[in-house]
């Protein structure tokens, strides 16, 4: 049975929060294209429900009791458009990717995030075939007290660098959204 707009909205962000395979297979169309994964682990880039749940592990990683509540939704028959709140506890590295590796990482500050965040959903056959965002990420780096840089975050940083950190950290989080992808309940139907 068909989800509605609505739910299937509210269903991609709890994919996002809990990494849960089978919501994800159920909610996501194969054709699934994230335009914001420009930014994170190769895996969150492959089409599909595998994609999605590599960028729940790529953001879970980074920040612990991630909470996505959605705060409005206004649907028509192939488009919704959620309005929700990032919530959670950067208790890990925050790793972000380019095309070509690792762009920065920002190590974990303990922090608390809040900020507001716009999302386009694309749908189709019941699903949601795409995705785009619009963050306010320059309200999150400063939650985590990296922008506006200063020196004690970019020394922070820095240090992670040269120590081999933000190396170790940026494997790691590539293998567990790789590995979350790859966990994706394979079609049991004869």
């Amino acid at each position: 049975m068909a989800m509605h707009a609505s739910d299937l909205g509210h269903a991609l962000f709890k994919v996002l929060e809990t990494g849960d395979p089978a919501l994800a297979a159920e909610v996501v169309h194969d054709e699934f294209h994230n335009r914001e994964a420009a930014v994170s682990p190769p895996a969150c880039r492959i089409p599909g429900p595998a994609g999605v749940l590599a960028s729940s592990a790529w953001m879970r990683y980074a920040f612990d009791d991630l909470r996505l509540p959605v705060t409005d939704i206004v649907t028509n028959d192939s488009q919704a458009w959620v309005r929700l709140r990032m919530r959670g506890r950067h208790t890990g590295a925050f790793v972000l990717f380019n095309a070509q590796g690792v762009d920065q990482v920002v190590p974990p500050t303990g922090r608390e995030i809040d900020f507001e965040q716009i999302h386009v959903l694309d749908l189709r056959d019941g699903k949601v075939v795409r995705h785009e965002a619009v963050r306010d990420d320059i309200t999150m780096l400063g939650q985590l007290g990296v922008f506006p840089p200063g020196p004690a975050a970019g020394l922070r940083m820095l240090s992670w660098r040269v120590t081999g950190r933000a190396a170790k950290a940026a494997a790691e989080v590539t293998t567990r959204a790789a590995e979350a992808a790859a966990a994706l309940p394979r079609d049991t139907t004869v």
